[in-house]
């Protein structure tokens, strides 16, 4: 009996002890578990209990493969959209289904392990299956897009599209443009008729353009000034030739065209009144030009100062065409294709005065003769 009774405590003492010996093992085993998943992944969330960490590192173990590796290599970036208050399970189980990962599941625990499943933000994203699930999942946690939409308004000076780009979205300063812009130093740059010391006025084509939030300076100009070659056709040219022009004279005249008229209809006319101002060598006479020489006008808070006083008429700038007979120096903005073509194809007419029209329309009415101009003032 006491035999039996010592071969059953030996027993009990050998099974306590293989217990104590699988705990410890398991408790190494779990330890190593979880010191991997932090070397592979970082550490987790701090909300997290042992349990849930423990349960968690072990799946990012089991899953790493599908969290590391792309789902498709040397694939182009696609759009993906996540809908206002959509439920994370529905969007890691679209990425899924549209091959931008190769397991929902997987994306899933890494994200409730970092803490991030719970902050993907609505929005419009573009994202590629050649980069890995967890990239996907912290590029999906910021809607601001790569990329911005800038835009140039026609008769927009240099000076004002530096203004609009602290707002715009883009890694450009003001004082960088302006630096670059007056450089004139560009390939894309229509250089076969700018002169060498020319600035880009006049050639930064107002449109909407697409780029990207680091977009270098250079690039930035050099894509405007390629849409400006687009635009600036060899018909286009070849009217301001048969005005007797130089296509540089063309667009400086074209700018001028541009800040003169209010109804793009009337570009033609007016147009027309400057070509038959510059047949006669009658100064060209316009106000824009003089506002162009004046610039800021601090109390207005704009380049274009309206309206204009005498002592403005009297500024000596060679932008000053009320002073100085024939073309200023360069554009005084940047024309649109309307006012290129007017410069172009003007209207044929007998016209050498312009002034607004007494309505309020924007419109102008135009004469013949002086008289007939100061007969057309408002009363």
């Amino acid at each position: 009996m006491n035999k039996q009774k010592s071969l059953i405590g030996s027993c009990v003492i050998l099974i306590l002890v293989g217990v104590c010996v699988f705990i410890a093992l398991a408790g190494s085993i779990l330890l190593s578990v979880q010191n991997r998943a932090t070397q592979a992944f970082g550490e987790p969330v701090s909300g997290l209990n042992r349990q849930q960490r423990i349960y968690l590192s072990m799946q990012l173990m089991l899953q790493e493969k599908d969290l590391i590796f792309p789902a498709q290599p040397l694939t182009d970036p696609q759009p993906f959209r996540i809908e206002l208050g959509e439920a994370t399970a529905s969007i890691l189980q679209r990425l899924e289904i549209e091959g931008f990962i190769p397991s929902a599941a997987a994306l899933r625990t890494y994200m409730v392990y970092k803490g991030i499943d719970t902050t993907l933000q609505a929005g419009d994203y573009q994202i590629s299956p050649s980069m890995t699930p967890i990239e996907i999942a912290y590029a999906l946690q910021d809607a601001v897009p790569s990329s911005v939409n800038f835009s140039i308004l026609a008769g927009w000076r240099l000076e004002e599209i530096a203004q609009s780009l602290p707002t715009s979205g883009l890694n450009i300063t003001p004082n960088e443009f302006l630096i670059a812009a007056r450089s004139g130093t560009y390939p894309t740059s229509p250089s076969y008729f700018v002169p060498a010391s020319a600035s880009l006025e006049g050639f930064l084509y107002p449109d909407t353009y697409q780029f990207r939030r680091d977009v270098p300076v250079n690039e930035f100009i050099n894509t405007i000034l390629g849409n400006f070659n687009q635009k600036l056709t060899a018909d286009i040219q070849q009217g301001y030739n048969r005005q007797g022009l130089t296509p540089y004279e063309g667009v400086i005249l074209a700018s001028i065209v541009e800040r003169e008229a209010v109804v793009p209809e009337e570009m033609p006319l007016i147009a027309s009144v400057f070509l038959n101002r510059l047949a006669i060598d009658m100064k060209l006479d316009s106000d824009p030009t003089v506002q162009y020489a004046i610039g800021f006008n601090q109390a207005q808070k704009t380049w274009w100062t309206n309206p204009l006083s005498l002592d403005d008429l009297r500024v000596d700038s060679q932008y000053n065409t009320y002073r100085y007979p024939g073309f200023p120096p360069g554009p005084i903005a940047n024309p649109s294709l309307d006012a290129l073509k007017a410069v172009a194809f003007p209207a044929q007419t007998p016209y050498y005065y312009f002034r607004a029209a007494c309505d309020n329309s924007g419109r102008h009415l135009f004469a013949e003769t002086f008289r007939e101009h100061v007969e057309n003032e408002c009363p």
